[in-house]
Order: structure tokens, then sequence, then C-alpha cells
């Protein structure tokens, strides 16, 4: 696939800058934009549950986020520090930014430099292969307790002013790793799953640790694009439910892409096994996906890895004339932004059989 397919319009003032709560809204009062087959509904996240069936398996991500954004000093000076993916004695992925507003790369850094982020002293290892903006970096002591009192959420320019931590939490969320919020979740509340319950829709659990957001797709084979590992767990007994989901037909709908990654890394070719460890599985067309048959996610840039995965899981077409109506209708993007279910009924998942 080329890059120039992943290019489309989007106003840059279609973007939500606030949490719903600081702009006096209930979480589940934004937007669903809802794809089935050919058809496009507009609708209230508050309205899911009508969407879906009875017996549908809904998969989410457990993981929390952190405050993970340090205010560091080093020999370039004073700089914004986004931690990313803990690699485990210290070492870390990290994303050295001017500010939120201001990416990185950063000049003037080069390993062995040493720097400080919230009081803990830290040295710069080496550039991540191909993603020039995120870098190794080994903390001389716990960043956690660290974090926990001196870190702030990872924000981004678009959003106006600084929130609270419990602003970048979902409801499902009582794992701490994540970056950056797992944030299709962000508009469920208890009212929702209270709905969801009624309609006899399931749900299962994965744990998906996001870190920073990818940028754009650089490289014109949108397949060369480069992602770095995420620790992920898919458990026992959501591998045994979505397996089960599949041989009796039940519709497998993943909650955002980190839910997609995580059952596809866990699929053998056959099943989804009980699988944990780092993944940097990449889902594009060319690749395909084997394990959901719908997916409920957030509204994704253009030219990003995200939008790759949309493509695989419903066709272009599809989400493309999606996007041209959401864009036409004002729908929100980002972390706070609108939602968009997307149910590509004439894809048909193979049925398994279970050993």
């Amino acid at each position: 696939m080329k890059r120039q397919e992943l290019i489309f319009d989007r106003p840059q003032d279609l973007v939500a800058t606030l949490p719903a709560e600081e702009a006096g809204m209930a979480r589940d009062n934004g937007r669903l934009l809802v794809s089935i087959s050919s058809a496009h509904t507009h609708a209230r996240f508050r309205d899911l549950a009508q969407f879906l069936r009875s017996g549908d398996l809904l998969v989410v991500n457990r993981s929390a986020t952190l405050p993970a954004s340090l205010a560091a000093v080093g020999s370039v000076g004073e700089f914004m520090l986004n931690l990313s993916t803990d690699y485990g004695n210290g070492l870390w992925l990290a994303e050295p930014r001017f500010s939120a507003a201001k990416p990185g790369p950063l000049p003037g850094l080069a390993a062995g430099q040493t720097f400080t982020a919230a009081g803990v002293n830290g040295r710069l290892v080496s550039p991540y292969p191909g993603i020039q903006r995120l870098w190794f970096v080994q903390f001389s002591a716990d960043i956690y307790s660290a974090m926990h009192r001196f870190g702030r959420p990872v924000r981004y320019g678009y959003v106006q002013g600084q929130f609270d931590l419990k602003h970048y939490q979902t409801v499902f969320a009582n794992t701490p790793g994540s970056a950056e919020m797992p944030s299709a979740a962000y508009p469920f509340t208890r009212r929702i799953l209270q709905r969801l319950h009624l309609r006899g829709v399931q749900i299962a659990s994965i744990v998906l640790h996001t870190g920073v957001s990818s940028l754009e797709v650089e490289v014109d084979e949108v397949e060369q694009h480069m992602l770095y590992p995420e620790p992920f767990c898919v458990s026992r007994s959501t591998a045994a439910a979505v397996n089960q989901a599949r041989i009796e037909g039940r519709r497998v709908i993943a909650l955002g892409t980190t839910v997609v990654r995580a059952l596809e890394s866990a699929w053998d070719g056959y099943k989804v096994r009980a699988e944990s460890g780092f993944t940097r599985l990449y889902i594009h067309p060319q690749r395909g996906v084997h394990v959901v048959d719908g997916l409920l996610t957030g509204l994704h840039d253009p030219v990003t890895s995200h939008l790759a995965m949309l493509y695989a899981v419903a066709g272009q077409k599809l989400i493309r004339d999606a996007y041209h109506e959401a864009v036409a209708a004002g729908y929100r993007w980002h972390e706070f932004g609108d939602s968009h279910l997307i149910i590509p009924e004439e894809r048909t998942v193979n049925q398994i059989s279970v050993s």
C-alpha cells in the first residue's frame, strides 16, 4: 500500500481539546459513527448497546495510564521527557521533547549524555532504530516513585491545558503501564456497561500498555513503517472466551486498536492462545486480521499506522467513506473525541475448532 492512500483532508479545528468533564459533559454523551457494511449511522455513544447483539464478545484493554511526562534537564538544557515503554531494570524507551506543543527530536542529543528527570539520574543509551525521536534511556534508580510524585499525563499541543490523571483513565483501567490512555474506552461509563449487560453483550479483557503515539507514516511503502515493542498479555480465560465465540459464530468486537494488536499477537494460525510478552506486530491490509469481526475505536489522523489497521479490518472504501462522513458532520478527533463502531458484516471470520 502506498502512503498516499492514507491521506485525507481533516480540518484542524475538528480536534477535541478538553476532557468531556471539563466541557460540562458526560463522557458517554459524545458522538458515535456506526459503519456497518456500506451504511453509516450517526448516533450518540450512550446508544452503543442498540448497535450490538446479544452474544457479542467485546474485548477491552485493562491498562491504566501513568503520569509519564517528566520535567528533565541535561546538557541540552531543560526539556520534557515522555516515558513510553518499560523494558525492565531501569531501561525505558522515551521521547525527549521541547514541550507538549513542540515534538523532538531535540538537537544535540548523543548516546552517553546524562540527565536528571524528576530528581532521578539517567543516561541516553541510543536512539531507537528507524524512529529517531525515541531514545532508550537508563535510569539509576526507581523511576516509578518519582513519576507518581512529580509526573503528569502525557499531553500534546492540541489539548488546552494540563489536566489531572483521572481524566486519562478509563472505566476498565486497573493495571498501570500505559504512557497514553487506551482512549477507545474513554467514553465508557457504568451506565454504558449496565446497558451492554442487559443487551447480553459479554466482556473479556487483555492488557496492552501503550507507548507514546507514533507520528505519520513517512515511508512510501506503508508496510515498511516501523513500530517498537509494547508489552501485552492475553489471559487463558480471554483466549478461551474469544475461541468459544468464534466456534459459536458470535461476533468478537475489539475495543481499540490495542486490543486488535494483542489478539492478533496471540493468534497461532488456528486459534487465540494465552500469550504474554512484547509485540511489535504491525497490522495493515497486506497482513490482514484473523480474530476480530469489528472494532470500536476513536477517529485516527491521516497517514498513520492506526488508519492502515482500520483498512485491514474493514477495507479501504468503507473507512474512507466513513471518514468523509465524519469530517462533513464535524466529528472530533483524538483521545477526548468521538467514537467509531466498525462492523464490516460482509467479511466472515473463518470458524475454528479448538482441540
